[in-house]
């Protein structure tokens, strides 16, 4: 058996996906005719570029042929492809690029598919299954349902079957992490802190998955493995063994690389909004949050300061002062008498 095994469709199809991304990212104007910044079309170039080279790799060479003889090799493509690809091909932003290349539809004719793209990007659809807590169900529960049913032995035993299974591990990897370090438009996403949160509450599950494949006693695909009578390699509880530990060692990086491009974005975003705010402070906007807070504290220290008046002597308006006026008119002074 050669040791690549992709077909020349897919790679023919992969190149031309790259091509055309760098295309678009050399050319690609904002809806106001400026070029964005060359570091961050350069970065978001070789962040996509790096993640279709990684899923060529692990579905076209060495990992794709033996992936369907060894759990181990197996368990190392669904790492690649549901926690490592994902993370390169969202910080490519191919949404955003595809919105600014794609032409707009004329004023009064049919949808093009720009409009399309962002109908999609914000519909009720999207919004749901974009939610934190239904991306990070179905990208730890999804493994959990393939690899302790039935269904996995089921999907190994074709070639399309085990196709569609990656391609699932990829899709539930790339809305995962699209909720949690996407940068392409789509509906509203919980702020930073938020992403943390689901960051850090989803991940422990990944590693109880890796632990239970290790301590597993019970061969899982047992059948198709068996029918491989596979002569070479580890027996199959060992070969499964490390299949969890590969699932369990290859999740920590993704997940400490992730944490640091969430900080360095939550950093961005809080330097973007300063700036936004000085631009208004400087603008003299009347929806300016200054201005506004401090009216507020003006309000505050005339309301507290108006009682501490009512008690001064000889404060205008005060009590004392108005008692000594009303004193002095009942008695008559020396030009009344």
């Amino acid at each position: 058996m050669p040791p690549w095994g992709g077909t020349e469709r897919c790679r023919v199809a992969l190149e031309n996906i790259g091509a055309r991304f760098v295309a678009g990212s050399l050319t690609r104007r904002d809806p106001r005719g400026r070029r964005p910044g060359r570091e961050r079309r350069k970065r978001g170039t070789v962040s996509w570029l790096a993640g279709l080279a990684v899923t060529v790799l692990a579905t076209m060479s060495g990992l794709a042929v033996y992936g369907k003889a060894m759990m181990s090799v197996h368990m190392g493509q669904h790492m690649v492809l549901a926690m490592t690809v994902p993370i390169l091909l969202v910080l490519g932003a191919p949404a955003t690029l595809a919105l600014r290349a794609l032409p707009s539809a004329a004023k009064d004719g049919p949808s093009g598919p720009r409009e399309v793209l962002l109908r999609l990007l914000h519909s009720h659809y999207v919004r749901i299954v974009s939610h934190p807590v239904v991306a990070s169900v179905l990208f730890i529960g999804s493994a959990f349902v393939v690899y302790y049913t039935s269904l996995f032995e089921t999907l190994m035993r074709s070639h399309l079957g085990h196709m569609v299974m990656l391609v699932h591990f990829l899709a539930v990897g790339l809305l995962f992490f699209w909720v949690v370090i996407g940068i392409d438009p789509g509906p509203r996403r919980p702020p930073h802190l938020g992403r943390l949160f689901v960051l850090i509450l989803t991940m422990p599950f990944h590693s109880w998955f890796s632990i239970s494949l290790m301590s597993s006693v019970d061969v899982i695909g047992e059948g198709w493995w068996t029918d491989l009578a596979r002569g070479w390699g580890p027996s199959l509880l060992d070969d499964q063994y490390n299949g969890g530990a590969i699932a369990w060692a290859t999740g920590d990086i993704p997940v400490l690389v992730t944490t640091v491009i969430l900080a360095v974005q939550w950093v961005r975003s809080d330097a973007r909004e300063a700036r936004r705010v000085d631009r208004q402070i400087d603008r003299g906007d009347e929806n300016d949050p200054l201005a506004a807070y401090n009216a507020y504290l003006a309000s505050l220290h005339a309301r507290d300061r108006a009682p501490r008046l009512a008690t001064i002597p000889g404060q205008p308006g005060g009590a004392a002062s108005g008692h000594s006026t009303a004193a002095t008119s009942d008695h008559p002074t020396h030009e009344d008498s």
